[in-house]
């Protein structure tokens, strides 16, 4: 908890500091990756600096973070630093990672903020800054000593056993371990890293969801081809580095680096009602539940929402059906927005997702993955329906801005 004193100079200069924090979390990483440049080449995700996404987000943390210290609410505290930490160990992160990040932090921050930032207010967000790197340090520890491992060692080696074309531009990887010994167990919906080297030397790594139920024999993500693209804006956006390279590169008797699962969107163990809402690659964390749903013949209501361009482009299309059908009290529904030769028909619809004529219970449990902005749609039209905010789980491909989203 914030001093009184420091709880009151936040207050004062949050605006000021909030209005510039774009500016002050952009200028960070300049100068934190000119003095580590291996941070950016062997750590961090190139493709979100270049296109400003992990900016924003940590733009968007560390506001939200200040407003919750005023204004308590330790659910939505819980929420974010849970996300933020689950990802800190899935990469690795030690804590003294933290010291690198506050010298260059604090150095934007004074650069920006020039003569505002008077001793008083230094302390203060020197206070926050602490608060929130101990309580994810703390949290970081907690995951590690679940994952029985110490703090930042999560690596390991897997073996390619099977590589199988989900669709045009998506593939699954089936992993198991080197030596014949059981992988670690994990939750349904939890995402591991996948290091790779490219040829410029780097290593880049990426978070991929475990589209299977949890195995001590295997593992298995799906990764879906990024290709470049202009955005609406007109800049552009640049073809995934990772996914690209393991699409084209990597097959049956391959060795990859991969890390111990983490991940805080698993299923509660409870008998609520159960929605899964996905759309693209998104499906891939609501594989993992309905296969472990299935395995366990879970009397669960559950209903499958699933949005995508195209049947073709539906990556476990027939799986996801096949799971839905082993599942006694289960329901899907699917819109694409181009149903080629194919005619409408009951759960099957052409468009966009509409929750509009889908019944869906006050006490459901709703499970969210898929581009931001679905979401977030999908989101309020959750709340419409009398689903409580606490109930809608999320998990966001990429730099997660949804902590910068209205409660």
């Amino acid at each position: 908890m914030l001093s009184a004193t420091s709880k009151e100079t936040i207050r004062a200069t949050l605006p000021a500091v909030g209005a510039a924090i774009d500016d002050i979390t952009t200028l960070f990483y300049r100068k934190m990756f000119a003095a580590h440049p291996e941070l950016e080449r062997d750590l961090f995700n190139r493709g979100n600096q270049k296109q400003g996404g992990q900016q924003k987000a940590l733009a968007g943390s560390i506001a939200a973070f200040a407003a919750l210290q005023l204004e308590p609410d330790q659910a939505r505290v819980d929420l974010i630093l849970s996300r933020i930490a689950n990802k800190h160990a899935s990469l690795g992160v030690e804590p003294d990672q933290y010291q690198i990040v506050h010298k260059y932090l604090f150095e934007a921050i004074v650069e920006v903020l020039g003569d505002a930032v008077t001793a008083e207010v230094a302390a203060a967000w020197d206070e926050l800054y602490w608060l929130m790197a101990e309580t994810l340090i703390a949290m970081e520890a907690g995951l590690y000593r679940s994952a029985g491992v110490a703090a930042g060692d999560v690596w390991r080696k897997v073996l390619v056993r099977e590589r199988r074309h989900e669709s045009a531009d998506t593939v699954s990887f089936v992993l198991t371990s080197t030596d014949g010994t059981p992988l670690p167990s994990f939750s349904p919906g939890q995402y591991l890293s996948v290091g790779v080297h490219l040829e410029d030397g780097a290593r880049q790594i990426r978070q991929y969801s475990l589209s299977s139920a949890p195995s001590n024999a295997d593992w298995r993500i799906t990764v879906k081809r990024v290709d470049a693209k202009t955005l609406p804006d007109g800049s552009q956006a640049p073809a995934g580095e990772v996914s690209n390279f393991l699409y084209r590169n990597v097959f049956e008797g391959d060795v990859l680096e991969v890390t111990t699962p983490f991940g805080d969107l698993v299923l509660q163990d409870d008998d609520a009602p159960l929605l899964l809402i996905s759309a693209g690659i998104g499906c891939t964390p609501m594989m993992g539940m309905l296969s472990h749903l299935a395995d366990t013949a879970d009397p669960r209501e559950i209903s499958v929402l699933h949005a995508d361009r195209s049947p073709s482009s539906h990556a476990h299309r027939a799986e996801l059906a096949e799971l839905v059908d082993r599942l006694p009290f289960a329901v899907m529904h699917r819109w694409y927005e181009d149903l080629g030769a194919r005619s409408p028909e009951d759960r099957l619809r052409e468009g966009r997702a509409d929750l509009g004529e889908i019944t869906i219970a006050a006490d459901t449990r709703a499970y969210l993955c898929g581009p931001l902005p679905f979401m977030l749609g999908m989101r309020e039209a959750l709340l419409k329906k009398g689903v409580a905010a606490q109930n809608i789980h999320y998990e966001v491909f990429g730099p997660d801005s949804w902590a910068a989203a209205p409660a």
